[in-house]
């Protein structure tokens, strides 16, 4: 017989290693960032509880971040057309040009944490990014889920300072009823970019040390183009 495999999706999900002078490039504009005395916050529209440390706006068209912006705006479309040839379907309306709607970081420390929330653009097909620019060793230095040694019993602590995603209800009884997860977390990592539909809900946790956690994250908006027009489907 020939047997074969369907798998029904509930999200995807696409991670990427960025070179180290990019990092360094947006370090290097955030390190300055933070000294600039009318740096601007974007706690207003986040929901992040970051009561040590802060979330400030950054400005996509700075010379030391604009081979970022350029590139997480191309990787927003090449992940579009992924979803529409892995869920099998064609792009409503015709093709989607990217752009970043909102930029920012978030500087956290001991305590700060994110409930769990989605995030919005101004079209309806949205696409948010995160990455990591800095990471205390006390959440580096955990093992990852799956990993030998990694567990949540015994106050552990190997979920703090990680970044979970959720798309359905889990229980203890999932694997025997041959279900797969409806969530994964990934452990913070230099370099490290995760690229996400928007709607996805997700949350950060909180953890104890001294170090910063700085994370870029932004939302990009999909425009419909429409004989070389643009056209807001939301």
């Amino acid at each position: 017989m020939e047997v074969q495999a369907h798998i029904l999706p509930a999200a995807i999900l696409v991670e990427c290693e960025m070179p180290k002078e990019m990092v360094d490039s947006l370090n290097d504009y955030l390190d300055d960032l933070l000294k600039e005395e009318d740096r601007v916050s974007h706690a207003g529209t986040l929901v992040g509880q970051i009561t040590q440390g802060q979330q400030l706006t950054m400005d996509q068209h700075d010379s030391r971040i604009s081979e970022y912006c350029s590139m997480i705006e191309v990787m927003a479309a090449q992940y579009i057309n992924h979803v529409m040839k892995v869920i099998g379907a064609q792009l409503p309306g015709g093709n989607r040009r990217t752009e970043i709607d909102e930029l920012w970081s978030v500087h956290s420390y001991e305590g700060d944490y994110n409930p769990i929330h989605d995030h919005g653009t101004k079209t309806i097909m949205g696409i948010s990014t995160t990455c990591w620019t800095k990471v205390p060793k006390d959440i580096a230095d955990n093992p990852n889920t799956g990993e030998t040694g990694f567990s949540l019993y015994n106050a552990s602590g190997h979920s703090d300072g990680c970044l979970a995603f959720n798309y359905g209800l889990n229980t203890m009884a999932d694997v025997e009823r041959l279900r797969p997860p409806q969530s994964a977390t990934f452990r913070p990592q230099v370099g490290k970019l995760l690229m996400f539909p928007s709607w996805l809900q997700h949350m950060v946790w909180p953890f104890k040390g001294k170090e910063e956690r700085r994370t870029v994250a932004a939302n990009l908006n999909a425009w419909v183009e429409n004989n070389g027009e643009e056209v807001n489907t939301a």
